[in-house]
């Protein structure tokens, strides 16, 4: 009895052992998901020189590190017009990186009021946050309605961040029916969330069809693609 005793404690004792070492693994990695963030935090904020807070990112927000990549496509490219899909600490970014035009989109009365009131805080003039309740198309899929899109043309960074995963299947794909004929020849376009199989799909799709550009999906911590002239 004592033997079959001892037996079964050390094989308990064993498999805790493994446990807290397959905890220990997961713990340290997302320890180092917080650093780079904290680190990519570091970068930018330089860079964006506010004057008032950063509002919180990560969550329902972009993370550190796909607005530190936003931050710098925004410097190099300096783009005349940026069109979002989805607005929030984004459009700061955008803003605060020297973009001349920014036309946001935004189903969420909430969400763009309160995006307008950061803008204002921010003193950033130049954005323009477009808010409109999502359209039902006849194919059956919600998506931003022709309303929101009056006037936009020549677009030279495309930011897709919106509307959500759970309005409908590949609810963002119809970025590339309704926008790709808006894109000026070089333009750049952006996925957040890259990590999830309809955001790979949409940024691989918009790719095929922009034959002179090049697709780099970047191991942020959703997930980034980017699609660039070659």
């Amino acid at each position: 009895m004592q033997r079959k005793m001892a037996i079964r404690i050390n094989s308990l004792s064993r498999q805790v052992s493994k446990e807290i070492k397959g905890q220990g693994s997961a713990i340290k990695s997302e320890l180092g998901h917080h650093y780079h963030q904290v680190e990519a935090l570091e970068q930018l904020l330089p860079a964006l020189k506010l004057t008032a807070t950063l509002p919180p990112s990560r969550g329902w927000a972009a993370s550190p590190d796909f607005l530190l990549t936003l931050s710098s496509i925004v410097r190099k490219s300096k783009p005349k017009l940026v069109l979002e899909l989805g607005s929030g600490v984004s459009t700061l970014v955008s803003a605060k990186s020297g973009a001349r035009r920014i036309i946001s989109l935004d189903h969420s009365k909430e969400f763009g009021e309160a995006t307008r009131e950061m803008l204002k805080e921010h003193k950033v003039t130049g954005a323009q946050i477009r808010i409109n309740e999502l359209l039902t198309y006849p194919g059956g899929y919600k998506w931003y309605s022709p309303e929101a899109l009056i006037g936009v043309k020549g677009i030279d960074l495309l930011v897709i961040d919106g509307p959500p995963s759970s309005t409908n299947p590949d609810a963002r794909y119809p970025a590339l029916e309704h926008l790709l004929p808006l894109l000026t020849k070089k333009a750049i376009v952006i996925l957040d969330d890259a990590d999830r199989e309809d955001e790979k799909k949409l940024a691989q799709a918009f790719a095929h069809a922009m034959p002179n550009h090049k697709l780099t999906f970047l191991r942020h911590e959703k997930g980034t693609a980017v699609i660039s002239p070659r």
